[in-house]
């Protein structure tokens, strides 16, 4: 594989898909999935980069951009991925969009 230029790699929503996407040369190459909840809030629930993406800060650009936009739209933000809840952790300025999980919210993601 060529090696790879995090400058060109670009994020986009894929509202139908439910996930938002890091793309490279129109090739999906990480993802970070929610489901709607409730009307106002998102549950981000799986984040995944592929391996030879890693180390790049890749993830971090990704949910940054899914955090941002969820929160534009007024939404708040539900962390059932461990990777979107460490990255809260250390950035409090999401703070105040935030919403605590609930039961409910974990009965409302998909398995398998």
């Amino acid at each position: 594989m060529d090696p790879v230029n995090a400058a060109e790699i670009t994020v986009r929503h894929n509202a139908e898909g439910r996930r938002y996407e890091l793309v490279d040369a129109g090739r999906v190459v990480g993802a970070t999935h929610y489901v709607p909840f409730g009307g106002d809030e998102r549950i981000f629930y799986h984040t995944t980069v592929e391996e030879s993406y890693g180390g790049r800060g890749l993830a971090a650009r990704l949910v940054a951009f899914a955090l941002d936009d969820t929160r534009a739209l007024g939404q708040r933000i539900v962390a059932v991925c461990p990777y979107v809840r460490a990255y809260l952790a250390k950035h409090p300025e999401y703070r105040e969009s935030v919403a605590p999980t609930r039961p409910e919210h974990l009965a409302a993601v998909p398995r398998g």
